[in-house]
């Protein structure tokens, strides 16, 4: 079956375009030219979503916050916005992906490309991992510690669950980035830093356990075991 791609713009001629180009590319669309219409789509699962960040009423960011209550699947920002700043606030509301107008269509379909495989890969790991009394579902993307669900948003939870997956072996911020975020991705490896501060405090609130380990000078690895 043909992955389905929702594409939210409020430009009727965007989606459109990007319609036409990725039904060439073997792709089943879905097109929202509102907030409102994107949310209503929501139901048929798409396998990825491309989203504008300027739109009137709820803009993209605030749409991807409310879509991250009802699927896990990429996102891809479409936007004129450059700056380091708004990198990191799409990628903190729960987008993966940054495409820059004007951008080609074959920059896009490869992006749209690279981060299906990924998902596709993810999907194939193990379904649940387990750590000092700390349960991971890869399938069902949920973290809990003794019966209480801990909630990350989608890139946290990749984030736990690569280390995880790869317990007590050491990544630099840069391979960190380039494993969660994708070789493709545009960014920084500097937001590894906060991403893991925030899972370590979300952690250590709900179960007294530091879970991460910071290894001064070369990066960060998952505790397979504690004293």
């Amino acid at each position: 079956m043909a992955y389905k791609i929702l594409i939210v713009d409020d430009e009727k001629m965007m989606t459109e375009l990007l319609t036409d180009h990725l039904q060439d590319c073997g792709y089943e669309t879905m097109a929202a030219n509102s907030a409102g219409e994107a949310i209503s789509l929501l139901p048929k699962q798409p396998d990825l979503i491309i989203l504008d960040i300027n739109m009137p009423g709820m803009d993209g960011l605030e749409l991807c916050r409310n879509i991250r209550s009802h699927i896990a699947c990429p996102i891809l920002f479409l936007t004129a916005r450059i700056t380091e700043q708004d990198k990191i606030n799409g990628l903190q509301y729960g987008g993966d992906d940054y495409i820059a107008k004007p951008f080609s269509l074959g920059e896009l379909s490869a992006r749209v490309a690279a981060h299906l495989r990924r998902d596709e890969r993810s999907r194939s790991r193990p379904s649940v991992l387990t750590s000092n009394g700390l349960i991971v579902n890869l399938s069902q993307r949920l973290v809990s510690w003794n019966g209480q669900e801990i909630a990350f948003s989608k890139r946290e939870f990749d984030l736990i669950a690569f280390l995880m997956t790869n317990a007590n072996q050491v990544f630099d911020k840069e391979r960190i980035y380039e494993m969660v975020w994708g070789y493709d991705a545009e960014g920084d490896s500097n937001v590894i830093k906060e991403y893991v501060r925030k899972i370590r405090a979300r952690l250590r609130e709900v179960t007294g356990l530091d879970y991460i380990e910071t290894v001064w000078g070369v990066g960060y690895k998952w505790k397979k075991d504690f004293p």
